[in-house]
């Protein structure tokens, strides 16, 4: 009997060795894509054969996780059900579903990608812990049932076009067969969790190349098991004598808030130093942390895309921070800043960590001294434990559940339009006056943030795109700052408009120092000459310099600098930058970078473009880098952070 050219076209292979080369195909591709997206140009030939070798390493390595439960199945299954119709049909079905998960999560990655410039990580991890959010934002952002529909479609294209040229193998397994694939399935992850593992994504200093290389399920499985990174067991450390003297040659001793008890009754500070350009101390503070408003916008620090026209004009009637540096990539890491005044210690950040409650932060320091403290936030203050972390340190807690419905005009997934966020600002500050109270309070704003959806009419640039958004953020802060001028409590008090982070990172190097660059503006006409501050600063040195603007004792209590104290003492400058693993601290127009492994880099960087350039590494800088991130770590976990008040 003659088999016919149709059947001779089919080529049986097994049911798991066809899911594993289509994995290995559509990750591929997703690499190619990546790569075509970030430019060909950005990886040298050399790179670009080092980054796919070891893309094939971590798609092998993470196939060897994956696979394991179709192997089960292939031995599970009765050797006698095997040539059934109704199994025929079970596998192309399931390779339908596992297809359609795969295609999902190449798409997913380069709306990731998009964003962060990064495969799954940290963030990614967040992400599927807040779900409400992270879902809504996406049905806001992307057409998702269309997306659905064409991963669906190609999944359904796929299985038909390979149907036509292979079969699944049918005959029975042997006993010694199915043995042989039971100790490969045991064998295979065993393996690849011990030789293979995420440090190994390193292709030389070019962090494109780097993140091209991962795979993003072997990537954020990673960053599960790694979600807190323990300072002393993955950074290279010095002992705590040489520390402590190194952290005092810099002068950053800090006084640990444990090993006295702070008296607030005579918490006063009358240092003239710690004014600067002001001309009398204000009575409130009110501090702005934007989301993702990066230097680059602003026309104060070069653009031209005129995105910022009215924070501009605000910044020439303030005093502008000209070198001031984010020291994270998330909004999180931001509010450690702005909080408590901590270097970024590897791993989650301190608002995430268990035991944060009652940290030696601004919050406790002025509410310790009869302030009133707001955290007041324009979206669900549950993401990211932002209610739970501000309560627990002395804030009180302001979110959209507690505005009026009436006061909302428009509001996303995200947050409610910056405009109603600071009108409800307004009305809690109002409220405080009756109390006769000097307040603090800490807004966080939501609109520069995908889905960049705003009201209409407000600016000239359209909805769905970050322009249109960082220029309705524009808008909207500078309408606060004039429907303010109009309260008893405006000439009285300081505004601090800080961005939380830059709205990419994306760079060659791991920590492209231009990526962390932020504005920082102080704006009070009534007591403060407009300005420039020129020198190098961290987003940690705003607390410590608010608590001596206000008159409060209680900087020495932080790792930062109290900035005008610090420019009248000629302090060292330095910053600290980081992205979770990598920790950066930038000094001298050198940066050095500690990462895990105990791997330690550094980098020139140009004073001007901040471009880096790979150099040997200083010691005096590098101990000054380990001596800062070692004993910060080892503070917060031994709570040496926690504040101790007696009234």
């Amino acid at each position: 009997m003659t088999t016919s050219p149709s059947k001779q076209a089919h080529k049986q292979i097994p049911f798991f060795t066809y899911l594993s080369l289509t994995a290995l195909v559509i990750w591929l591709l997703l690499r190619v894509v990546l790569w075509l997206q970030v430019g060909p140009a950005q990886l040298s030939f050399g790179q670009f054969l080092h980054t796919f070798a070891l893309g094939l390493w971590f798609d092998l390595s993470a196939l060897a996780y994956l696979v394991v439960p179709f192997v089960l199945i292939s031995i599970l299954l009765p050797n006698r059900w095997r040539t059934n119709k109704w199994v025929k049909m079970s596998r192309w079905l399931l390779v339908w579903l596992v297809t359609f998960a795969l295609l999902f999560g190449a798409v997913s990655e380069f709306i990731f990608w998009q964003e962060f410039t990064t495969r799954f990580n940290f963030i990614a991890v967040d992400y599927l812990i807040y779900t409400n959010e992270v879902i809504g934002n996406i049905r806001e952002s992307y057409p998702v049932p269309l997306i659905l529909l064409i991963i669906a479609s190609a999944a359904l294209a796929i299985i038909l076009l390979a149907g036509r040229y292979v079969s699944f193998q049918h005959e029975a397994y042997t006993r010694k067969k199915k043995l042989a694939f039971l100790v490969s399935m045991i064998i295979l992850p065993i393996l690849s969790f011990k030789l293979a593992n995420v440090d190994q994504m390193q292709v030389g200093t070019n962090a494109y190349a780097s993140e091209l290389s991962g795979n993003g399920v072997f990537s954020i499985s990673a960053a599960m098991r790694r979600n807190e990174l323990d300072y002393d067991k993955f950074y290279k450390t010095i002992p705590a004598d040489e520390a402590a003297k190194v952290m005092a040659s810099v002068g950053a001793n800090r006084t640990p808030t444990t090993q006295a008890v702070l008296d607030v009754a005579s918490m006063t500070n009358d240092d003239a130093s710690t004014l600067g350009p002001f001309s009398r101390r204000p009575k409130n503070v009110v501090l702005i942390s934007v989301e993702s408003l990066s230097a680059e916008y602003m026309g104060i620090f070069g653009s031209k895309d005129n995105l910022t026209p009215k924070l501009d004009a605000i910044a020439k009637q303030g005093l502008v921070f000209d070198k001031l540096f984010a020291t994270g990539t998330r909004t999180v890491r931001g509010l450690d800043s702005l909080t408590i005044a901590i270097p970024p210690i590897p791993g989650q950040a301190v608002v995430h960590r268990p035991n944060n409650n009652h940290l030696a932060g601004i919050g406790e320091f002025l509410k310790a001294q009869d302030f009133a403290t707001y955290w007041i936030y324009g979206g669900y203050g549950v993401f990211d434990n932002m209610n739970n972390y501000f309560k627990s340190n002395d804030y009180k807690v302001v979110d959209r559940t507690d505005f009026d419905a009436k006061s909302i005009g428009s509001e996303n997934v995200w947050g409610v339009a910056d405009e109603s966020l600071f009108n409800n600002s307004l009305k809690v500050f109002d409220d405080n006056t009756k109390l006769g109270k000097p307040f603090f309070a800490h807004i966080m704003t939501t609109s520069n943030h995908r889905p960049f959806t705003f009201p209409d009419g407000r600016v000239d640039l359209p909805q769905g795109h970050r322009d249109g958004a960082v220029k309705y953020t524009d808008y909207a802060i500078a309408k606060f700052l004039e429907d303010a001028k109009s309260k008893p409590w405006f000439k009285d008090t300081l505004f601090v408009i800080v961005a939380d982070h830059c709205a990419s990172v994306a760079g060659k190097t791991k920590l492209p120092v231009a990526k962390y660059h932020i504005p920082l503006i102080f704006y009070a006409p009534d007591m403060l000459r407009p300005g420039h501050y020129d020198r190098v600063a961290s987003q940690i040195d705003i607390v410590p310099t608010l608590l001596d603007v206000l008159g409060v004792k209680g900087s020495e209590h932080f790792y930062a600098q109290s900035m005008f104290k610090a420019q009248a003492e000629k302090a060292p400058q330095r910053a600290f930058i980081s992205n979770y693993q990598e920790l950066g601290y930038y000094k001298d127009g050198t940066l050095i970078v500690l990462s895990p492994k105990r791997r330690t880099e550094a980098f020139k960087v140009d004073p001007v473009t901040l471009d880096s350039s790979p150099i040997a590494v200083n010691p005096t800088l590098l101990n000054e880098a380990i001596a800062y991130y070692q004993t910060a770590s080892r503070a917060f976990k031994q709570g040496e952070l926690k504040a101790g008040f007696v009234k």
